[in-house]
């Protein structure tokens, strides 16, 4: 057998060798998604089949609990949303309450897990006291402030409270939309429809 028989099968082994260290690298250097992104995908995700707003109080399993995927408030897209990124605001908040529970705005006379996370003004007390609190105004370097899978509370005109995640689709001003539900889930231009009243990110 000649010499430089092998020569071509080692050849192919060292071009094997060096593509699979190539794909190694590659996946090791790969960006991991940010908290925001899964928070997002997990808003999104809830546009395929929208849910239909439905105020209803249900009785919830503990934790991880959820109305069922077709029915749902505004609250329920955060929640949602959260648990796209690994965060249970049912539990969450069951949990603060526990320790904090006078600083809930809506509450019984005991804690309920079925109901107070689902609660826009008990979901903005805890994230008033966990998230990062960023500016309300859309205005000049304000805008730059708002990111994808931040969560933007306002107060509607008929005095109601109201909550969403924003979006990382914009309109030509740069403004973002919002995934919420009012009537069923759906991603709108309508950040400045009402009164923003907070903006939070979560975790900071």
């Amino acid at each position: 057998m000649s010499k430089h028989s092998g020569q071509p099968r080692l050849k192919i082994m060292i071009f094997q060798s060096i593509i699979l260290t190539l794909l190694a690298l590659q996946g090791s250097t790969r960006v991991k998604p940010t908290s925001a992104d899964l928070i997002l995908k997990a808003a999104k995700a809830q546009l395929v089949s929208p849910a239909l707003y439905d105020p209803a109080y249900v009785q919830l399993k503990y934790p991880m609990g959820d109305v069922v995927a077709d029915r749902g408030v505004c609250t329920d897209v955060v929640i949602r949303a959260l648990r796209g990124a690994g965060y249970d605001l049912q539990k969450l908040i069951y949990v603060d309450m526990g320790k904090r529970f006078s600083a809930y705005p809506r509450r019984g006379r005991s804690r309920d897990p079925n109901i107070d996370h689902r609660r826009v003004p008990n979901q903005a007390a805890f994230f008033a006291k966990y998230g990062l609190t960023l500016p309300v105004s859309t205005a000049g370097p304000n805008l730059k402030t708002w990111h994808q899978g931040d969560i933007v509370r306002w107060k509607l005109d008929n005095g109601l409270d109201h909550i969403g995640i924003i979006s990382d689709t914009k309109n030509r001003d740069g403004i973002p939309f919002v995934i919420h539900n009012m009537s069923q889930t759906s991603e709108e231009d309508c950040l400045l429809s009402w009164k923003i009243v907070a903006h939070y990110r979560f975790p900071k």
